[in-house]
């Protein structure tokens, strides 16, 4: 083992910022092995180097040196991966002739540095409710949610995950809430990877999905600790990836991308009110174009007689057909919309206003477009941003198109088939094993009181079912009526 070690230190040495040091301590030489960009240099040289050329305590062997280091989480160990991979995330390896055989790992690496402070959720903002995000260190994400659910039950299971990353994730769960099912399946598809660098949260999901192959997100992926905290609490798994701010959780269904954070902090008939909406959004931006465009291709007999003279005349000088028209704003606003996500901020609101009136007037001049699909359009790319979930915003958006040829193709019944076709691939999917659009199919009536809309607190006590939970009851509700009714007394 010691070549092995001696000639593994050895190599790490061609990085710069990778430093052997040796000290003498009453006749006993030191070395200290770390990376100078990881570790606390504060802590080392007040804990460790100031502190062994005062001390008096005679040292003889590794673990008279482990007594002695006034600091937390030391380890002897003689096991080369587990060393390289303890100094590469900040620790130092510290060894004592002649006991060269094996060493202490000693955790003083620098949390803080190139890491921000600043954690508000500004991708998921709400008016109502905490502004606390996650931030891309994975142990402070840990400490957030162990300070926001006070309780032993709260576990976290750490695994490494790629072959050169070497990156931590951490499976986070209510024990005696959590099916163990879930658990087991989340840890398995983890340990089954093979991949060399995993950079975000997004990159691992694609990886242990159900159906990679589908538009639609199986995990929820939310950098809001509010919502992660509602998912382990109704019975669900989440996964913490360092160097990334959005936090996995599964399984989940169609519904748990609508629903939003300030639906529960609203009253009930508040929240069901807006939830209503983000569907009829959705509907709408995916449907609304399409049907224009099957409208005046195959059934312009239902538009009414006072409508149709506008349609008329506003299409008077558009030499293109509805499909071609339709094509033309649609990929007009993603370019917009493409070109305002990679701008700073003022620039991309500027953008996105003046484009948008400039591009959408010119056009209408030049007779490229009529003025009526021209609105219809802003309304269908205003509805898409309704959906919370901008994975599944992006579903919307994409969706979108092949019903538009459909609709080009058959009208109205090209409309249906796609639907059916999303139906009948929605009926396919699963999330860790959980089908998709429960509590539609397979139906369970109990569930509907907090999927389409959000009811009251009185019929919410009870876990999703679709999550298998160990434990079904939240909160007791007779308990909560009985205080209700002793304030009214009063």
């Amino acid at each position: 083992m010691l070549p092995n070690i001696h000639k593994a230190l050895r190599e790490l040495s061609k990085s710069d910022d990778f430093l052997q040091i040796t000290i003498s301590i009453k006749d006993k030489l030191l070395h200290f092995s770390y990376y100078k960009t990881l570790i606390n240099h504060e802590q080392f040289h007040h804990d460790l180097l100031s502190f062994f050329q005062i001390s008096s305590c005679e040292i003889n062997n590794l673990h008279d040196l482990k007594a002695l280091i006034p600091i937390e989480g030391i380890k002897a160990s003689s096991d080369l991966e587990e060393i390289l991979q303890r100094l590469a995330r900040g620790s130092i390896f510290l060894q004592m002739e002649p006991h060269l055989n094996e060493g202490l790992i000693v955790d003083i690496a620098d949390l803080k540095r190139g890491h921000r402070g600043y954690n508000d959720t500004e991708n998921e903002y709400s008016v109502i409710g905490p502004k606390i995000g996650f931030v891309e260190n994975i142990d402070i994400n840990m400490t957030l949610l162990r300070r926001a659910l006070v309780t032993e039950k709260l576990i976290f299971e750490e695994l490494i995950v790629g072959s050169i990353s070497k990156t931590r994730i951490v499976i986070v769960y209510l024990e005696g809430i959590t099916n163990p099912q879930h658990v087991n399946t989340a840890r398995q598809r983890l340990l089954d990877l093979d991949f060399d660098v995993v950079f975000d949260s997004s990159l691992l999901e694609q990886l242990i999905t159900d159906n990679s192959n589908s538009p639609f997100p199986l995990f929820l992926s939310t950098e809001r600790l509010d919502r992660i905290m509602y998912c382990l609490i109704n019975g669900e798994v989440s996964l913490l990836c360092d160097g990334s701010p959005a936090v996995l959780s599964g399984p989940v269904n169609l519904f748990s991308f609508i629903a939003s954070g300030e639906d529960y902090y609203l009253p009930w008939i508040l929240g069901s009110f807006f939830r209503l909406i983000r569907y009829f959004g959705i509907l709408f931006s995916m449907l609304a174009t399409s049907f224009y465009v099957a409208i005046l291709t195959f059934h312009y007999t239902i538009i009414p007689r006072d409508l149709l003279g506008p349609i008329i005349e506003s299409r008077t000088n558009v030499p293109f057909p509805p499909l071609l028209e339709v094509l033309l704003l649609e990929i007009v606003i993603e370019l917009l919309r493409e070109a305002g996500s990679r701008l700073p901020t003022k620039v991309s609101q500027t953008l996105g206003i003046v484009g948008g009136i400039v591009l959408g007037q010119a056009a209408v001049q030049a007779g490229l477009t009529s003025n009526i699909l021209l609105i219809i359009v802003a309304l269908s790319a205003l509805a898409s941003f309704t959906t919370p979930a901008f994975k599944m915003s992006n579903t919307i958006r994409f969706l979108r198109f092949p019903l538009i040829v459909l609709a080009s193709l058959w009208g109205g019944l090209g409309i249906m088939i796609g639907l059916m076709f999303i139906l009948g691939h929605l009926l396919r999917l699963k999330s860790l094993g959980t089908p998709y659009i429960v509590p539609l199919f397979p139906f369970r009536h109990k569930g509907f009181s907090d999927s389409i809309i959000r009811s009251s607190f009185t019929l919410t006590s009870k876990r999703f079912l679709f999550t298998r939970p160990l434990s079904a009851k939240r909160y007791s509700v007779q308990k909560n009526q009985d205080v209700g009714d002793d304030y009214n007394n009063e």
